[in-house]
């Protein structure tokens, strides 16, 4: 069985084939407010997909989505502002620091109390920016 980092690798090695010289011409084409209608797009048949309970093509619409998240991390990473790598770090990054009940002490909370935390840690990142 393939491991989960290998068939990332793929993936990611796939996209970087279609924005590479020789790659697909409308994938080179592509900027982040180009794509940003395609997003909304996916998101909604993702949406659809969750409501219908169609779990055939909730894998679908996630694998059109993580494409998408792909292909706009590498045009930002050719043009020199972030990676797929920034983006990982910075998603796991937050989740610990959002989740302290779970990665710093282990305290049953109530969906109020977890709510409020959230919130509280969001303010405070908000105001550090």
């Amino acid at each position: 069985m393939t491991s989960t980092s290998s068939h990332f690798s793929n993936l990611l090695g796939t996209v970087r084939k279609l924005l590479g010289e020789q790659g697909c011409p409308w994938d080179k084409r592509q900027t982040n407010t180009s794509l940003s209608k395609y997003l909304k797009s996916e998101l909604d048949e993702l949406i659809a997909a969750i409501d219908n309970g169609d779990h055939e093509n909730i894998c679908e619409e996630l694998g059109d989505l993580l494409y998408l998240i792909l292909l706009i991390s590498e045009i930002n990473n050719r043009d020199g502002f972030f990676s797929i790598d920034a983006v990982i770090h910075s998603i796991d990054a937050k989740l610990v620091r959002r989740h302290p009940h779970v990665f710093e002490k282990f305290s049953i909370m109530s969906d109020d109390e977890l709510r409020e935390q959230w919130l509280a840690i969001k303010s405070k990142e908000k105001i550090s920016k």
